[in-house]
């Protein structure tokens, strides 16, 4: 029944997909020729010419969406993934529809008009799948266009998907049981009940009408998994694995094939790569030079105050610990009395600290006391985005407490990061922002920077945990 409901989306999809290229290609062409002609126009193409352009243009974007994955299910598909995939399919439909007219030669065909075409076509395209969504979204809500799943295993896995599934009803999945060796049946677990053993399995295949088995074993019963997959591949029913150790295997695990024998890396670095690490040492360079010229107005005020109300120096440097565990000397606006050496390691600043000054409040609750590290960036010691560094004595403590602490060093460190943009900054949890920290260094990418740089202006300069 899934699988109908899906494939009836999918063509009402395309159908709509076609419909909307339509209506964006003929409002942007009437727009242009209709109510934005100028007197100084010439050599304008007839209509038949602009309309002939649909036969390809149609199946063209079509292709583009299928190519990506715009087609795909919407369930766990957010609303920003999709919107950027639409927008990339409209930008390289926009690029081979101006390649394809410079390679014929064709001068008059309208550019305006094409670019035009492609706003429209991106803004009425999310409006199309926005309001599929929410249908999609309201029917599931009501019991309808479900997935029925059962899992096959009780562990913490089985209990985090279960998790996510009650938090996201719009989703549409519904679990209806357990099954596991290990657990009284009958137990619930968020109004899931465990039906009974491993050995039902093949019994409930045969009675019920199921969409997906889930493989959810502990650690301790993987030893079963080959005769269960065997169980589920002879019912024809879609199986899916979700692994008992989570919090060692990446999200996005970087898989091998040495000769048909799968291998997966522990730990997937994407700036370990040496062309990724060139471009983002490319846009540290050039962002840092900018952000300095764009800033030194603000950093000459902040010298010129700190100079006349606190005597000391203007620049604070304390030592940092950086990529493959390097110390290095981070520059910051001074925010506090200059004190003795071993008074300033001996913790983090606390709420009303005697020791912040009246312009070291400020200049800490805006994060002004960080531009300095622009120069940190320019020498190679930083980041723009990345992991923040931590003091060697909090390395040597949270390396023994909290697991995986240490693979953050495996990059540079950032003026900000993915803990930051998302709240996780100054007193704050230290295992969430490393669980932040390792999502962006195993999912790195340069739109990932991009959308950090973008949160920090909007949301991260002021910083409520900062005094």
């Amino acid at each position: 029944m899934i699988k109908d409901n899906q494939k009836y989306f999918n063509r009402l999809h395309v159908v709509l997909d076609a419909c909307v290229t339509t209506i964006s290609y003929v409002a942007a062409w009437y727009i242009r020729f209709h109510i934005l002609l100028l007197e100084s126009d010439v050599g304008i193409l007839p209509v038949q010419t602009y309309m002939f352009a649909l036969v390809f243009l149609i199946p063209g974007f079509l292709l583009l969406n299928y190519a990506f994955n715009l087609y795909t299910p919407k369930r766990v598909l957010g609303r920003r993934l999709e919107a950027s995939r639409i927008f990339l399919s409209n930008m390289v439909g926009l690029l081979i529809f101006l390649s394809v007219l410079f390679l014929v030669n064709e001068p008059d065909f309208s550019r305006p008009m094409l670019v035009l075409f492609i706003g429209i076509n991106f803004t009425l395209t999310l409006i199309e799948r926005n309001v599929i969504r929410v249908m999609l979204m309201n029917l599931r809500r009501h019991g309808m266009n479900l997935k029925h799943i059962i899992l096959v295993g009780y562990s913490k896995a089985a209990e985090e998907y279960i998790d996510r599934i009650v938090q996201n009803p719009q989703w549409g999945y519904q679990v209806n049981g357990i099954l596991d060796d290990t657990v009284r049946p009958g137990t619930l677990y968020k109004n899931i009940r465990v039906m009974g053993t491993i050995d039902n399995l093949e019994q409930i295949l045969a009675r019920n009408r199921l969409d997906e088995i889930a493989i959810t074993l502990g650690l301790n019963e993987y030893y079963k998994l080959k005769q269960i997959v065997a169980a589920c591949e002879k019912s024809g029913v879609h199986t899916k694995f979700i692994p008992d150790y989570n919090n060692i295997i990446p999200t996005r695990p970087y898989t091998e094939d040495l000769l048909g024998l799968p291998v997966i890396n522990i730990r997937h670095v994407p700036l370990t790569n040496t062309f990724n690490m060139m471009v983002k040492r490319m846009m540290d360079l050039v962002g840092s030079l900018l952000c300095i010229v764009l800033f030194s107005p603000v950093m000459l005020l902040t010298c010129l105050l700190i100079k006349i109300t606190s005597p000391g120096p203007l620049i604070f440097t304390q030592e940092r610990v950086g990529l493959h565990n390097r110390p290095f000397k981070m520059f910051k606006f001074r925010s506090m009395e200059v004190q003795k050496p071993g008074d300033e390691k001996k913790g983090w600043t606390t709420r009303n600290d005697p020791r912040v000054t009246g312009i070291g409040k400020f200049i800490r609750k805006t994060s002004i006391d960080e531009l300095p590290q622009l120069f940190n960036v320019l020498i190679g010691d930083m980041s723009l985005v990345g992991p923040r560094p931590e003091r060697p004595q909090y390395v040597e403590k949270f390396r023994e407490e909290i697991p995986r602490y240490m693979v953050k060093h495996q990059v540079r460190p950032g003026m900000t990061g993915w803990a930051q943009v998302n709240g996780y900054r100054g007193n704050t949890s230290i295992k969430k922002r490393i669980e932040y920290d390792l999502y962006y260094i195993e999912n790195w990418t340069v739109g990932l920077d991009i959308k950090i740089l973008m949160l920090t202006v909007f949301k991260g300069f002021i910083n409520k945990n900062a005094y």
